[in-house]
């Protein structure tokens, strides 16, 4: 079922079918683009998926799990068989992402660490919002290039937007600054959610963003900044009373304010939720510190367009195994400019992306394509989401994303930190095992991590924040992939070619041997050195 009723379906053919070009030719991406010829068909499967894993060394446990049906998620994609099976088409097999085999070494030995700097500390985003035809208003956050200008206490915008930052943890390993990118996320609730009355209330919009969190966390209790009940109306903190500070709230039935009639769903956002989220360079101060660039890559957006229910969930899960059990190829149901794509399970997904000048443009729907591999049929995620679900818990995570603020802590139901857990079954500090400056930090000269030393760093800054001279590197290299607008062929900053990268997978040849498979929930045990679990399950 669509969200939205003017969508146009687009059909993958597996091969383009007609080019000025002769057999052999380096095709540029943008040919693609301007002759309306489908590239990848597959572009749901990330370059991550074609890893060489050696039957060991597994990355893929971080999106692909199945659970217990005793936990009732509305989630039930149970993808986990992906650890042990290549279940992929005939054209999935192939690697279309060219740019992971370019050696950039010689793209950007000719440009200078002055030059990139100016580059990345430029605002492209701010341009974006007044230009004809540039950002649409529901992608609007005043003065997003600066965070520190943005949001106000608790991470709320400035601005009026409704937008709230929160700081999270981030995703392993893409996300890690190490490997490419610097980024954020923020959330906005519908206007009953912010208000009483038809009046706009703090008190209110925050008890309900925590209601939120509960919900997809399934936590009972969490932390708030000192809210006043008087004001929202109701005891929040089950002591029953109505008083003015209170800094704890359980878990209500309902949502609060002006949308007290609606009921909160497990693990489910409410309809209208809209997320916004930036991928930006990696910014360095004239101290070496690592920060969040001021220029973009790419802003992107979703929104809540349609709730469904765990049932009819489950009735779109069971179309997508059907669609795969019958071979066929992934469709992109894509809707128009200022919507984007539909995912299929009530979710709309927009964004832009440099243009050659570095100015933010639409995705093209190829391009937009490639968001479904992780906001579409995954079977770690919450509601489609990442980052919501490992949000620092209640007071303390409202505000904007900082590293240094947050510790290596265990997922739920592990023991390790996270991150040492991630490098220990990996075998590096990336899913292609080749970040070097991350080996030669955290891993023995035997190939082992290091766990006395991951775990003495101070917080996941010091563990996944590359080093000023790697930055640059990294910065360097993407803006070539931005010069060439290259995206079809994967938006991956590596800087030397991937070794450790299949071009075809032998499908007869599994991913990970029986032991090297895992069991995971990428929530977080925040409190674990207290013996407590944030989280417990139905």
């Amino acid at each position: 079922m669509s969200a939205c009723s003017d969508e146009k379906v687009v059909e993958m053919p597996v091969q383009p079918t007609q080019y000025p070009y002769q057999e052999g030719d380096d095709i540029p991406a943008v040919a693609y683009l301007e002759h309306n010829e489908i590239y990848n068909p597959e572009s749901v499967i990330p370059p991550q998926c074609y890893t060489k894993t050696n039957g060991t060394n597994n990355p893929c446990y971080a999106c692909h799990q199945s659970y217990d049906k005793n936990e009732n998620r509305p989630n039930q994609m149970g993808d986990g068989t992906l650890q042990g099976n290549y279940e992929f088409s005939d054209v999935g097999l192939t690697n279309s992402w060219k740019n992971l085999f370019v050696d950039r070494r010689e793209l950007i030995a000719d440009i200078s660490d002055e030059a990139i700097l100016a580059y990345i500390n430029q605002d492209n985003y701010s341009p974006a919002l007044k230009e004809q035809g540039g950002l649409p208003q529901a992608m609007h956050l005043a003065q997003l290039s600066q965070p520190s200008d943005a949001f106000g206490e608790y991470g709320i915008a400035n601005d009026g937007s409704g937008w709230v930052a929160y700081n999270y943890k981030p995703f392993p390993s893409t996300f890690w600054p190490t490997n490419g990118s610097t980024g954020d996320a923020m959330i906005r609730l519908p206007a009953p959610f912010q208000q009483r009355d038809g009046q706009y209330s703090q008190d209110i919009y925050l008890a309900n963003l925590t209601l939120v969190e509960m919900a997809l966390k399934d936590v009972d209790q969490l932390a708030v900044p000192a809210l006043n009940e008087m004001e929202i109306g109701q005891d929040i903190n089950g002591d029953g009373e109505l008083t003015a500070n209170v800094q704890t709230m359980q878990r209500q039935r309902y949502y609060v304010g002006d949308a007290r009639s609606i009921e909160l769903s497990f693990q489910l956002y409410p309809q209208g939720t809209e997320l916004l989220h930036t991928v930006r360079y990696i910014g360095v101060d004239d101290d070496g510190r690592i920060f969040n660039a001021p220029r973009m890559k790419e802003v992107r957006y979703m929104q809540k367009a349609l709730f469904r229910s765990k049932e009819s969930l489950a009735s779109a899960y069971y179309a997508e195994a059907k669609d795969k059990a019958f071979e066929k190829l992934p469709q992109t149901r894509y809707l128009n400019e200022e919507k984007g794509i539909d995912n299929g399970f009530g979710w709309t997904l927009n964004a832009y992306i440099e243009d050659a000048t570095g100015a933010l443009r639409p995705q093209h729907e190829q391009e937009l394509a490639f968001c479904n591999g992780c906001h579409k049929t995954v079977g770690a995620t919450f509601d489609q989401t990442f980052s919501f679900a490992r949000k620092v818990p209640g007071a303390a995570g409202w505000g904007y994303i900082n590293l240094h603020d947050i510790a290596d802590v265990p997922n739920i139901n592990e023991q390790d930190g996270e991150f040492l857990t991630y490098m220990k079954r990996v075998g590096g500090g990336d899913e292609f095992r080749q970040n070097a400056e991350m080996l030669a930090r955290w891993f023995n000269e035997d190939g082992n991590v290091d766990e006395d030393k991951v775990r003495q760093a101070g917080s996941v800054y010091e563990l996944i924040t590359p080093s000023p001279e790697r930055a640059l590197a990294l910065n360097k290299a993407y803006q070539t992939i931005v010069k060439e607008q290259s995206y079809l062929f994967g938006r991956d900053a590596t800087i030397t070619e991937a070794k450790n990268v299949l071009s075809v997978i032998d499908a007869e040849q599994p991913p990970l041997l029986p032991e090297h498979r895992y069991q995971w929930d990428m929530r977080l045990d925040w409190f674990a050195d207290a013996h407590q679990t944030v989280a417990g399950n139905r």
